[in-house]
C-alpha cells in the first residue's frame, strides 16, 4: 500500500521568527505584509488577539501592547523552508513541494505498522535540525492526507501524526462531520453548487456518483470523489487552494541541462501563474521558484533547490512576476545537473479589490497600476481568443525597485553574513 504524507509546518512564519528568538516562545507573534500593511501570519497566542488580514493601523492599542509585530522576512522564511525540505529527504526520497510550508511525501514500500513511528522520528529531527514544529497527515490519497493533517494539528491525542485508513469507521465519522467546503480545492461557490445537489459533507461527496459529478462540474471534481475513497489521482497543480497559493509546474519532455530551456520554462510558468492570479482576482506578495532532478536516476547528481522572492508590492503583473522568477532562477542555477521539472508558485495571495495600498503611494503609482491592469487584460483577452501563449513576454523587466517599508524586519540570520546571530557567554 502506497501511503502519502502531508507535512505542514505549524504557524510557519511565526515559527521561523521564534527559532532565533527563543525568548518569544509562548508570546503572541504576528507577521505583517509588504510595507507592514496588514497581518498575514500569527502564532497560536496571537490568534486570540488579532484577526488574519487585519490592517495594522486598526489593531486595538490593548492588543498591540501584547503583540510582537514583525515585518515579513521572506529571505529567512524561504531559507528555513529549504532546510525543512532537505531534512524531509532524509526520511523519503519522494518529496513534492506544495507550498512554502507544506510538502507531500511518498512512503511507497514503508511498512505500515512502522510508519507512524517513522513520522514521529521525522517530526523530532525536523525540530532538532531547524527549530520548526511540523504536523504529519497520512493516507492513501492527497485529499485524505490533507484531512489527516488538520486532525494531527487540532487533536492533541494524535501527537502530531494522524493516519487515516480510507475505509475505516473513524474516517467515515470524520468525513460525515466535515463540511464539503473544508476540503482541499472546494471553494465557497463550488460548495453552494454541491449543496444544491444535497451534498454538504465530505462523506456525501465521497458517496456521490463520480460520472454525475463530472457532468455537472469537471474531471477535477470527479477525481476528488475518488480521492475521498482513498484513490490517489489528483495532481497538486489541479487543486492549488484559492487565496493561499497557486502552483504552476511541469516536467520537461526529457532531462535537460540547457539553461535557455529552463529559463523559458520558468518564464512560461511565471506568466501562467500571473494569469491565474488575475483570473481569480488575486495578487501575490511573493513567489517561490523550484527545480527538480529525477530522484529515480541514482546514476545522476541530485539537486532540488527552491528560492522565495518577495515582490516589490503585491502584484499580478506578468512583467513583475516573470522578472522576479528569472532573478530567482539565476540564483538557483547550477551547471552539471540534468533537470526533470521546474515550477513557480504564487505565495501569500490576497484579494486585489480589498488590498490595502501603501498610503505613501504617489499618483504615478496608481497610474502605473492602471496601465499594468489594462496591458494584462489585453494580453489575457488575446490569449483566450487566439490560444494560450499567443502573446507572451520574450524578456523580463530589467530593473525593479525592491525596497519596501519594513520597519519591524528581523535579521536574515541564515542568508547574510553580516546578520548572523551572535552568542555571548557570560
Amino acid at each position: 500500500m502506497n501511503i502519502i504524507g502531508l507535512v505542514d509546518c505549524n504557524n510557519f512564519y511565526a515559527s521561523c521568527e521564534r527559532v532565533f528568538r527563543p525568548d518569544w516562545e509562548s508570546w503572541p507573534v504576528a507577521v505583517l505584509s509588504n510595507n507592514d500593511g496588514c497581518v498575514i501570519a500569527r502564532s497560536n497566542e496571537a490568534k486570540e488577539l488579532v484577526e488574519m488580514g487585519a490592517p495594522t493601523f486598526k489593531i486595538p492599542p490593548a492588543a498591540r501592547r501584547e503583540l510582537i509585530l514583525v515585518s515579513s522576512n521572506y529571505a529567512l522564511y524561504g531559507d528555513m523552508s529549504r532546510r525543512v525540505t532537505t531534512t524531509l529527504r532524509e526520511f523519503t526520497p519522494d518529496v513534492e513541494i506544495y507550498s512554502i510550508d507544506e510538502s507531500f511525501l511518498g512512503f511507497d514500500g514503508f511498512p505500515l505498522d512502522q510508519l507512524e513511528d517513522h513520522c514521529q522520528r521525522l517530526r523530532y529531527v525536523v525540530r532538532r535540525n531547524t527549530g520548526i514544529p511540523v504536523s504529519v497527515g497520512l493516507s492513501t490519497s492527497r485529499t485524505l492526507a490533507k484531512v489527516a493533517n488538520k486532525l494531527a494539528k487540532k487533536i492533541a491525542a494524535y501527537e502530531g501524526v494522524c493516519l487515516l485508513q480510507p475505509d475505516s469507521e473513524i474516517t467515515r465519522q470524520i468525513l460525515e462531520d466535515l463540511p464539503v467546503t473544508d476540503l482541499w480545492g472546494v471553494s465557497g461557490r463550488l460548495g453552494q453548487r454541491l449543496s444544491q445537489m444535497g451534498i454538504v459533507t465530505a462523506w456525501q461527496l465521497r458517496e456521490a456518483d463520480p460520472k454525475r459529478i463530472r457532468a455537472r462540474f469537471s474531471v477535477v471534481q470527479e477525481r476528488l470523489v475518488y480521492e475521498l475513497r482513498g484513490i490517489d489521482c489528483i495532481d497538486t497543480d489541479d487543486l492549488a487552494e484559492p487565496k493561499k497559493n497557486i502552483m504552476t509546474s511541469r516536467s520537461f519532455g526529457r532531462l535537460t541541462s540547457d539553461p535557455h530551456e529552463v529559463r523559458a520554462a520558468i518564464r512560461a510558468h511565471a506568466a501562467r501563474g500571473a494569469e491565474k492570479l488575475r483570473k481569480q482576482g488575486s495578487v501575490a506578495r511573493a513567489i517561490q521558484v523550484h527545480l527538480k532532478t529525477n530522484k529515480h536516476r541514482e546514476d545522476l547528481a541530485q539537486y532540488h533547490p527552491a528560492l522565495v522572492v518577495q515582490l516589490p508590492h503585491p502584484s499580478n503583473d506578468t512583467r513583475v512576476i516573470v522578472g522576479a522568477a528569472q532573478a530567482a532562477l539565476q540564483c538557483l542555477w547550477r551547471d552539471g545537473y540534468r533537470y526533470m521539472k521546474a515550477g513557480v508558485m504564487m505565495l501569500d495571495l490576497v484579494d486585489r479589490e480589498t488590498l490595502q495600498h501603501d498610503i505613501f503611494d504617489s499618483p504615478e503609482s496608481d497610474a502605473e497600476r492602471e496601465r499594468s491592469a489594462k496591458a494584462s487584460a489585453v494580453m489575457d483577452e488575446l490569449n483566450r481568443k487566439m490560444g494560450r501563449g499567443t502573446v507572451r513576454l520574450g524578456g523580463t523587466k530589467g530593473k525593479a525597485d525592491w525596497k519596501l517599508k519594513a520597519e519591524l524586519l528581523t535579521k536574515r540570520y541564515t542568508t547574510r553574513w553580516d546578520e548572523l546571530p551572535i552568542v555571548s557567554l557570560k
